[in-house]
């Protein structure tokens, strides 16, 4: 499988306590992105956060909180993720959803993409090698925007 250089990232903010069907939300939706074939998804756990309602979720020891702020990240293609939050909407009922435009630098064993980057970027970006995606930097639309 490959994803194109220029991707989306999907971030979807949801509790620990969330359930789809019985089963715990960011779970049905790992495995319904891998059913359709999306490129890979990563459940983080957050140690504190508050949403829309302001209620602050925290993992501090005299104020254990079973419902601590998970986030889920998936890289794809455009048309890949647009239709997937077509079909998340059958299945979160309260969360955010966010859309980030990322430039994959490496997926597997894809080579390196380094025509997309300057010769300049790569040593000041050594650190974002090992990472799946790198966000556009301020310049690089400021640059795109002036051709």
């Amino acid at each position: 499988m490959r994803i194109p250089a220029d991707a989306v990232l999907l971030r979807i903010f949801i509790g620990e306590r969330d359930r789809h069907k019985g089963r715990p939300l960011h779970e049905a939706i790992v495995l319904r992105a891998r059913e359709l074939h999306l490129a890979g998804a990563t459940v983080l756990r957050g140690p504190m956060g508050y949403g829309h309602s302001s209620r602050l979720h925290t993992a501090k020891i005299l104020r254990l909180s079973e419902d601590l702020p998970i986030i889920i990240e998936i890289v794809d293609a455009k048309d890949k993720i647009d239709q997937f939050v077509i079909e998340l909407d059958g299945i979160i009922g309260s969360g955010l959803i966010t859309l980030e435009s990322v430039q994959v630098l490496r997926y597997g064993d894809q080579p390196w993409n380094s025509s997309r980057h300057r010769d300049g970027d790569r040593g000041a970006d050594h650190n974002h090698a090992r990472a799946l995606v790198h966000p556009p930097s301020r310049h690089d639309a400021l640059e795109q925007a002036a051709h």
